[in-house]
């Protein structure tokens, strides 16, 4: 499916060494060099990822220096569990859903989110693509910070259920519900609203949780 079930987006790919324990080993001895080489192989997925759930610029950058922070001083505590990139995650999300609830997040679109978008279309069909998006965060900041979350790491940054739900910590049916409920929400205020529906309409073509929760695993 395309990433955003609804624009596409380009994803940023989820590679990793299989083995990391030298690496972890040597940013927890201090070694600046493996810093900078976990930092740089992790940036641009976190940075994606952040980027995805808050739809604007101004606060994602602070975001995510905190996410590696809170990396490197948690690193010890790595106990190889899941992957290093899914343990990255949760302690990103875990910011993000900090800022949500402690903060008035903007709900507007930053221009240069048009980068995002994969093709060559018009400039009037990437403007209207731009529009659709801001309308889409302005619907989704209406949200619970868990379902946003939810919503937007499975249709915006193109994961699965089970990665939600591993990255947020929370149960498969859990993730699956506050989908669920996000996108009906969602889809609610398109009815009245033609261009984002005209944006949910790129990503109807994929039967991506079309599911309620519980009919599937």
């Amino acid at each position: 499916m395309k990433p955003l079930g609804l624009v596409p987006l380009k994803l940023v790919p989820r590679t990793e060494p299989a083995d990391d324990g030298e690496l972890i080993a040597a940013c927890i001895d201090g070694d600046k060099q493996a810093q900078r080489a976990l930092f740089r192989r992790e940036y641009a997925r976190v940075h994606a990822t952040v980027y995805r759930i808050l739809g604007n610029t101004r606060d994602v950058d602070d975001l995510v220096q905190e996410t590696f922070i809170a990396v490197f001083r948690a690193l010890t505590s790595f106990r190889g569990d899941a992957r290093l990139s899914t343990w990255i995650d949760r302690i990103a999300v875990r910011g993000v859903f900090h800022h949500l609830r402690t903060k008035k997040a903007t709900n507007t679109i930053a221009l240069d989110a048009i980068g995002d978008i994969d093709g060559g279309g018009r400039v009037d069909e990437q403007a209207q693509a731009r529009d659709g998006l801001r309308r889409l965060y302005a619907v989704l900041a209406k949200l619970t910070p868990e379902a946003r979350t939810a919503y937007a790491l499975y249709a915006i940054d193109g994961r699965s259920v089970a990665e939600v739900a591993e990255i947020t910590g929370s149960t498969k049916i859990t993730a699956k519900t506050r989908i669920w409920r996000a996108r009906r929400e969602v889809e609610r205020r398109a009815a009245a609203d033609p261009v984002l529906e005209e944006l949910l309409e790129l990503g109807r073509a994929s039967p991506h949780c079309t599911e309620k929760p519980g009919e599937t695993e």
